[in-house]
């Protein structure tokens, strides 16, 4: 028995009724955006606090860090000066002077200082006086010797010095031992540079003492 061609109306239903799937696709709905909620008024007021918190407890935390180990350049007050030997006075000549450094070097017969040129009194600042060989304040009137040591006037004590070192050719060093006692130059040796550590300070002796090696 023949069977009859299917017309094509027909072919259109079965091929609609063969792809149920690619329809149940194409009718899927399509899924939503994600948006992100727009901080609130408070909570960008906190944002904002902090990080101003933070960047105020850095910039404290950098200030303290630099106020206990601060660093200075060299030749910077607070720093290391070098000082060349061929300006040392001869011994018991006047003192030689260096603004920059706020410092004498003095050469004594104990050795070489480094003074501070401050008045221990009220922090004026003692002036050379030649006619009189010695350190005069002109704002109360305490006067020191070329060493440093206290003379008269209401100044509680002598000149503040501070820490030297002794560098010689042969590349040894001689440091000052924190006491502020001069440090004697080695005879036999060529002294190439003094240096005047302006970051560390001894007190001055104090009435009637006068500076040198401790005799026992």
């Amino acid at each position: 028995m023949a069977t009859a061609n299917p017309s094509q109306g027909e072919l259109a239903t079965r091929a609609s009724i063969a792809k149920p799937s690619q329809e149940v696709a194409s009718a899927a709905p399509a899924a939503p955006a994600v948006t992100v909620p727009a901080p609130t008024r408070r909570e960008f007021l906190y944002y904002i606090w902090g990080a101003s918190l933070a960047l105020l407890l850095g910039q404290a935390t950098a200030g303290l860090i630099w106020f206990i180990f601060p660093r200075f350049r060299e030749g910077e007050f607070g720093g290391v000066f070098p000082f060349n030997p061929a300006d040392l006075p001869e011994v018991g000549a006047q003192p030689t002077s260096v603004p920059s450094g706020r410092f004498h070097v003095s050469n004594t017969a104990e050795g070489v200082l480094a003074l501070y040129g401050v008045c221990t009194h009220l922090g004026c600042l003692p002036k050379w006086v030649a006619t009189n060989d010695r350190f005069e304040c002109p704002c109360h009137g305490s006067k020191f010797t070329g060493d440093g040591s206290w003379i008269e006037g209401p100044a509680p004590r002598g000149l503040d010095r501070f820490n030297i070192e002794l560098v010689y050719a042969d590349g040894t060093r001689t440091q000052s031992d924190g006491s502020g006692s001069p440090i004697p130059i080695a005879a036999d040796k060529t002294l190439v540079e003094i240096r005047v550590n302006t970051g560390k300070r001894s007190l001055g002796p104090g009435h009637g003492v006068r500076l040198g090696p401790q005799r026992t």
